[in-house]
């Protein structure tokens, strides 16, 4: 039977280990102690390991320090009083505990395997800007004017109106005169925030072209505004492609470390269902965020690391709040001419 000190200790260290998960800590020493909690002294050591973990710079540390010692006391507290209340013992509490250990052992023992991995070569990043001339070198710009509407609006009427409309403007004055709300605004997206497929799409289309696109609630009127050319030379791209030929490798060592494991080990499904076609995801993979298409077809090598200049950076800051989502754009176009 753990007592209420060891058992806050536990609370305390998984606290901490939940904080940072994932940074790389220093041991666990004594350290001059600068505030003292129903007994507990909070030391220099844990404030400094704080502020690591916050990336405060030298000149803001005395100043963060304050709020981070109060930030430490206040967790102090919190501890406490979870402790006091046994909420250390409840069974989903203990569960979350244990998840959070596994991972975290996880992640220290992937650290170690990739520690190794040397960085990609100024050749190896050559190559990606040369295999993938539409995300750099031959880039191309879209702007886009929109028009934003309840997905319901979207009637056989309003795509006969569309259909007939010469610009734009024409649709949103139909708009008007039928008592659709909309909400106006300009996007930008290039060849290098687009899936092949659309990019070949939009390419293809007349400037003025108008086409639709309809995500969950919400769909969008847009007109081809300017195609333009919008190359990003070697010099610049090269830090970006380097970082994303890092990641892409190690998820790809992190999937091969697990698929060795699998092989060494004795692995015997209880429950035979759940074994029937189970996909397993990449090690380390994160599920996809609600309205990402990951059905839409990807371009050769992965998804391009983001170009200087590339999504957004033109459009205005209209436009970022209420633009399609990639999502949307991704899952193609539906020409209304």
């Amino acid at each position: 039977m753990l007592t209420k000190a060891c058992r806050k200790l536990l609370v305390l260290a998984m606290l901490a280990a939940l904080a940072g998960c994932g940074d790389k800590t220093r041991p666990a020493k004594p350290g001059q102690a600068l505030a003292n909690v129903n007994g507990e002294e909070i030391t220099v050591l844990q404030l400094n390991e704080e502020m690591q973990r916050a990336g405060v710079p030298a000149a803001r540390q005395q100043e963060a320090g304050k709020q981070l010692l109060q930030a430490l006391i206040d967790r102090e507290l919190l501890a406490h009083a979870a402790i006091d209340e046994k909420l250390d013992r409840d069974p989903k509490v203990m569960q979350a505990f244990e998840r959070a250990r596994s991972l975290i052992v996880v992640q220290a023992y992937m650290q170690k395997r990739l520690a190794r991995l040397p960085p990609p070569t100024p050749a190896e990043v050559a190559a990606y800007y040369k295999e993938h001339p539409d995300y750099f070198d031959k880039r191309k710009q879209f702007r886009m004017e929109q028009l934003i509407i309840a997905a319901n609006a979207l009637t056989p009427e309003l795509r006969a109106a569309a259909d007939s409309a010469r610009s734009l403007e024409e649709v949103a004055v139909w708009l008007d005169a039928h008592g659709i709300q909309y909400a106006r605004s300009q996007i930008t997206r290039s060849t290098a925030d687009l899936n092949p497929a659309l990019s070949k799409k939009l390419l293809a289309m007349q400037k003025g072209q108008l086409f639709s696109v309809r995500e969950g609630e919400r769909a969008m009127l847009l007109a081809l505004a300017e195609v333009r050319d919008a190359p990003v030379p070697l010099a610049v791209a090269a830090p970006q492609i380097a970082q994303f030929l890092v990641t892409r490798k190690n998820k790809e060592l992190a999937a091969a470390e697990v698929e060795r494991l699998r092989k060494t080990a004795k692995i015997e499904y209880l429950n035979k269902d759940l074994a029937q076609g189970a996909a397993r995801a990449p090690a380390g993979a994160a599920p996809a965020r609600p309205g990402e298409a990951a059905a839409a077809p990807s371009a050769p090598g992965g998804q391009p690391p983001p170009a200087p200049g590339g999504k957004g950076a033109a459009a205005p800051a209209a436009a970022s709040r209420s633009s399609p989502d990639d999502a949307a754009l991704g899952r193609g176009v539906a020409g209304l001419k």
